[in-house]
């Protein structure tokens, strides 16, 4: 589904990947594991279209990321993110933070999605008047709201306790199950011991 080719990057003088080849399967739950600093952030960003490669090529259904003309009509048919802050804005419901995603959404589907996750309870709530965990629940259901084929996540438990670390695991892990490609960016090795693949970065290299 995602095919990493020859992928290097650059920051200046800072070599941050170095000659990545790698291939994502559709419903894979793939986990990019590495310290601070080892370039599996920068790796996800190239993965997620969020930043092209200073060098190599990746692929998506076989279509080069270099050819999509339109990046954001791409982005929003097939591909959610999830933060480790999960950027909510505060003075809307957590039913219009979804809305963000998809204004054509209809309460129905949003409530459908929140039961999902189990936060429906809250859809009419402020970020400020809900947990840590719930927020992130929501920023899920925001990434999850146009039926994205893969969803990206980086560090998206970075913030939270060790049992709402482990819920969003399992509500990533149940996507996954579903058919839905996830990769995730996270140092936490005791979660991405359960994840289907660990991908390990070390000095930008595999």
């Amino acid at each position: 589904m995602i095919k990493a080719q020859n992928i290097s990057h650059s920051y200046d003088n800072d070599i941050a990947l170095k000659n990545i080849n790698f291939e994502i399967k559709k419903g894979e739950f793939v986990s990019i594991v590495g310290e601070s600093g080892s370039g599996k952030s920068t790796l996800l960003s190239i993965l997620s279209t969020l930043l092209n490669p200073t060098s190599g090529k990746v692929y998506f259904e076989d279509i080069d990321f270099k050819d999509i003309k339109d990046i954001d009509t791409f982005r929003q048919k097939n591909i959610g993110f999830v933060f480790q802050f999960h950027y909510l804005i505060n003075y809307l419901t957590v039913k219009e933070n979804i809305q963000i995603a998809n204004e054509n959404a209809s309460k129905e589907e949003i409530e459908e999605l929140l039961e999902l996750l189990g936060i429906k309870n809250i859809i009419d709530k402020y970020p400020n008047e809900i947990s840590g965990g719930q927020r992130q629940r929501a920023a899920i259901a925001r990434a999850l709201i146009n039926n994205p084929k893969v969803i990206f996540a980086d560090e998206p438990t970075g913030n939270l306790d060790s049992m709402n670390s482990q819920n969003v695991f399992e509500i990533l892990k149940k996507l996954s199950e579903e058919g839905t490609t996830i990769i995730v960016a996270t140092h936490d090795m005791s979660l991405a011991s359960k994840i289907h693949r660990i991908v390990k970065v070390i000095d930008g290299q595999l």
